[in-house]
């Protein structure tokens, strides 16, 4: 018998409150309201084994919507001194400890997990999923794809499951999109290593982008009288803090501006012509 896997068993024994699957030596009950019609002793029943509110192991019919070696996106029903419960489709919610959030979690919130079996032989879930994530994955450079953010490195970037199955990487240096665990993002494929690493960003290519970021700057120079108190040498850090872009983007944004003589460049600041 597998904890947290679908299997089928055979029925041995039949009684007032369910039937018994297994053998004479290990069996399992599956509750009557589960059973089948007409199941007799000998016959096969897929099911789900898990344990109970009061850890027995017991069997169920219903389809679990994670098992042990998959990953799912699961909503949070409440939060409790040790951790939160997810709903995964059974009677009993899937236990996410505290020490497997990734971030703190509140009902109402979807977590992408993993299904993995504690010291305490019971099933829990994981938010630190990147050891169950696919390699290989079938994309190409500039390929548009979706995905869930598991993980934000301040070292790295922000870590996102393609498809919830594929680990991909925003770097850093991409700057800082405004995302956080659990956000759906739309990206494209930068760069496929050739240990089948993804790279993505959030950002158009650097033609299409640069557009769409003068055109905020615009916005933001009509918004403040026509006026920023800095210029595109301003410290990286200012300019990530005040548009979200990295000191290189800001730079080809102005630039644009310049060249189109929509703005002027002064020593301590941008103004508008």
């Amino acid at each position: 018998m597998h904890l947290g896997k679908k299997q089928v068993l055979t029925v041995v024994k039949v009684v007032d409150f369910g039937v018994y699957l297994g053998t004479d030596k290990e069996k399992v009950l599956l509750p009557k309201k589960q059973v089948p019609a007409g199941i007799e002793p000998g016959d096969p029943v897929e099911v789900f084994l898990y344990k109970d509110s009061s850890d027995r192991l017991i069997a169920t019919t219903n389809e679990p919507k994670l098992t042990l070696g998959e990953i799912a996106v699961l909503p949070v029903v409440q939060v409790g001194k040790f951790g939160a419960f997810l709903d995964w489709g059974l009677e009993k919610d899937l236990f996410l400890p505290f020490k497997e959030q990734t971030t703190k979690v509140k009902p109402g919130d979807e977590c992408l997990v993993a299904l993995y079996i504690d010291k305490s032989e019971r099933l829990c879930a994981t938010m630190k999923v990147y050891q169950y994530l696919k390699k290989g994955a079938p994309y190409q450079k500039d390929d548009q794809v979706e995905g869930i953010v598991y993980e934000v490195s301040e070292n790295f970037g922000t870590f996102v499951a393609i498809d919830n199955q594929y680990s991909a990487l925003i770097p850093k240096r991409e700057g800082n999109p405004g995302l956080q665990v659990g956000d759906r993002v739309h990206a494209r494929v930068t760069e496929v290593k050739p240990d089948g690493k993804i790279s993505l960003s959030v950002r158009e290519k650097a033609f299409i982008q640069m557009d769409k970021d003068a055109l905020m700057v615009m916005k933001r120079l009509e918004s403040c009288g026509g006026k920023l108190p800095f210029n595109d040498k301003a410290d990286a850090e200012l300019i990530k803090r005040e548009f979200g872009l990295s000191k290189n983007a800001f730079k080809r944004a102005v630039g644009r501006l310049y060249k189109e003589r929509k703005i002027v460049i002064l020593e301590n600041s941008i103004e508008l012509k």
